[in-house]
């Protein structure tokens, strides 16, 4: 059967809350005034430093459902498509990426998975070469303006709920797939695999996984989005390495005693 892997964004992928992270772009662009932009600033300060529980994404989703009511759907994907590098440069993770290529190479699919709104993951996973998107999606009307609604809510067991789903659908095999992810408030989507493991894990996620003996790894090195894609780096093995290395060795002495 086939297998994925399932990479959270925020703080796992990248550094940052994708969705507070572009609340200079949006100022620039009219979107939002400057007593939101510093909401967006305060925010973000916290979550780097205290994460969110479950009751904070909760009014986070209200607060953005308000704020965004009356957007353009085509609008904010092209805005954040145009301010990305911006943005989001150096904020992504070099491990994780390095775990994405891995798992492309042993045949898995990768997805991104989050809470934040479609038209802000989808342009980040397509400048880290990931396509396939689970994201919180707003409804709109017929002219493509947010409402107040959601369509899909990606955010804990909306998570599990969407993973479940989709393998059902493509015929993934759960117990062999990889879930990864910072915060506590996806163990839904962690424990519907059979290989979870917690990045940079928060307080609480930290105890769980540690009691449940997950894996448990550390993403520290943050890299530039635009220059990996532009010019994308093949992982290179210690034997290739070595095989170059003798090869070369090889070369030199077979021309040195034919001279």
């Amino acid at each position: 059967m086939k297998t994925a892997a399932f990479f959270d964004l925020d703080k796992t992928v990248i550094a940052k809350s994708s969705t507070l992270a572009f609340g200079r772009p949006f100022y620039r662009a009219g979107f939002v005034g400057k007593r939101t932009l510093m909401k967006f600033g305060f925010a973000q300060i916290f979550y780097v430093l205290f994460g969110a529980d479950h009751d904070q994404l909760e009014r986070v989703r209200d607060q953005m459902l308000n704020l965004t009511a009356g957007w353009h759907r085509a609008e904010i994907e092209q805005l954040v498509e145009e301010t990305l590098e911006e943005v989001a440069d150096p904020i992504v993770f070099a491990e994780a990426l390095t775990l994405i290529d891995e798992h492309k190479r042993e045949g898995r699919e990768v997805y991104l998975v989050s809470a934040s709104p479609i038209e802000i993951v989808r342009p980040i996973g397509r400048h880290i070469g990931v396509t396939n998107i689970i994201a919180t999606k707003v409804k709109t009307d017929a002219a493509g303006f947010f409402l107040r609604e959601l369509e899909v809510y990606a955010m804990g067991p909306g998570k599990a709920d969407a993973i479940n789903e989709l393998a059902e659908r493509e015929g993934f095999d759960l117990s062999e797939s990889y879930a990864y992810s910072d915060s506590y408030t996806d163990l839904p989507m962690m424990e519907v695999v059979g290989h979870p493991i917690a990045v940079n894990p928060e307080k609480e996620l930290r105890k769980y996984a540690e009691e449940k003996e997950w894996e448990i790894v550390e993403f520290t090195r943050q890299v530039s989005l635009g220059t990996r894609l532009r010019q994308p780096v093949p992982i290179i093995s210690g034997a290739t390495v070595a095989a170059a290395i003798l090869g070369a060795i090889g070369m030199a002495l077979l021309k040195k005693s034919r001279a």
